[in-house]
């Protein structure tokens, strides 16, 4: 059975960093679309970046661009996302998502869904 595992969130200062990894197992990625939703308390889930199966296209919200980095690897069934320069208003659950097309996974659509790992960023 298909599964994602998110794992580095935590506690951190505003303008501290995290890196969010995403493991995948139960079959191969490789060919997915992956990305990164984020919903904090009382909102809705939004995207926060994706990128295609070979990692040559990477998309981000316009409130991250500059700070966070998506990155895959395909050998490993891993999606990393390294966020930088931290903001209390980043606060939220993190998912990890894969879907075959990138325009669904947009959508918040996706086939497949982690549990989500918690980051918190303090002022």
């Amino acid at each position: 059975q298909a599964q994602l595992v998110e794992s580095g969130g935590g506690l951190v200062q505003a303008g501290g960093s995290l890196r969010l990894s995403c493991e995948a197992s139960g079959r191969t990625f490789s060919s997915y679309a992956m990305g990164w939703f984020r919903q904090a308390p009382g909102k809705e889930r939004e995207f926060v970046a994706a990128l295609t199966w070979s990692g040559a296209g990477t998309y981000y919200t316009d409130s991250v661009k500059g700070r966070f980095t998506i990155s895959r690897d395909n050998a490993k069934n891993t999606i990393l996302l390294q966020m930088n320069s931290l903001k209390p208003e980043d606060t939220a659950v993190y998912y990890c998502a894969a879907d075959p097309s990138l325009p669904v996974l947009r959508t918040l659509k996706g086939r497949y869904w982690g549990q989500g790992t918690q980051v918190t960023v303090s002022s």
